[in-house]
């Protein structure tokens, strides 16, 4: 029998319906190895994000992946906290619920060191949340950090619209300062940005498949919590086809690279004026070339085939 190597990933998320599919995923998958979730606000409270984590991890009997409560609201004081239960229900599993007697465990914020001490240079960063707990690993292990492999971040738009605001996206968009201190120290940096993640849609119809067929104790929980984050699509977005799994996307790039195709140069965002949150990059012809690799486009048909090959 030929040994897989697995992908070992700490999570930073704000489940929400994508990053719980996303968790869902990374557990199903046995090319990965889910070492750790960090859950922060964003989609929802703080609180919610850790209880929705721990409740998918016990579902999973997956209760040796350590649950971590991260930040509870971006690093500038003048910030409003905006959350998002249109898209991703008050609780953040669309119409689902923990039970209300439910109890988990967390562990301590520094668990994050510990974790990174363990796998050192196998270890790969993924964030779909606001940056905030990410910058602040930054700043309180700035050593640490530089033993990680590599990190990998959905957020921005570039020359497309945002769906936070005209111009940024929600991530990039619910904290600037902390999400170009990431820009600025990650080495080994991927984004997945609107340019490609808008596109990773899965429809209606392969949704009832997956769960008519996924023998997983996920299968109860996916339909119900897509169709839930379809409605909303469908009146945000007329004539939309499916729900893109935006997080979900960033996941899969990790072990499958060539899913999409990307450019390479170093962001930035925009941190204060209308344009805050907006996301950009010097195209000029004299402008040098980054080290970051953006996402731009995404190959649909192989990402439709590699998630029917993980979740059936």
């Amino acid at each position: 029998m030929l040994s897989i190597t697995t992908k070992k990933i700490l999570f930073f998320c704000d489940p929400g319906i994508d990053d719980s599919l996303a968790i869902m995923y990374s557990i199903l998958d046995p090319e990965i190895e889910l070492v750790g979730i960090v859950a922060s606000y964003g989609n929802i409270t703080k609180n919610l994000a850790t209880a929705n984590a721990a409740y998918l991890v016990q579902l999973a009997g997956r209760t040796d992946i350590p649950v971590i409560p991260g930040a509870s609201m971006p690093v500038q004081e003048d910030e409003t906290l905006r959350i998002y239960p249109e898209i991703h229900g008050k609780e953040g599993l669309g119409p689902i619920q923990p039970p209300r007697n439910f109890q988990y465990q967390t562990y301590p914020f520094d668990m994050i060191r510990v974790i990174i001490e363990k796998y050192g240079k196998e270890l790969i960063i993924v964030d779909t949340g606001r940056s905030t707990t990410l910058a602040t690993v930054f700043n309180l292990y700035p050593e640490h950090v530089k033993m990680v492999h590599s990190f990998y971040i959905m957020g921005g738009a570039f020359f497309v619209p945002g769906n936070a605001s005209a111009l940024a996206e929600a991530n990039f968009y619910g904290d600037p300062t902390s999400t170009n201190i990431v820009l600025k120290n990650a080495h080994n940096l991927t984004i997945t940005p609107l340019n490609v993640t808008q596109y990773a849609v899965i429809s209606e119809a392969l949704m009832k498949e997956i769960t008519q067929n996924n023998k997983s104790v996920f299968a109860p929980l996916m339909e119900p919590i897509y169709k839930y984050y379809f409605d909303f699509y469908k009146k945000s977005n007329p004539g939309i086809l499916g729900a893109p799994i935006h997080d979900l996307l960033t996941i899969m790039v990790v072990k499958n690279p060539t899913l999409v195709d990307y450019i390479q140069y170093d962001p930035t965002v925009i941190e204060s004026t209308d344009a805050k949150g907006m996301s950009y990059i010097d195209i000029r012809p004299t402008s040098e070339k980054g080290k970051t690799k953006i996402a731009v486009n995404l190959h649909y048909d192989a990402f439709l085939e590699e998630f029917k090959k993980v979740v059936l």
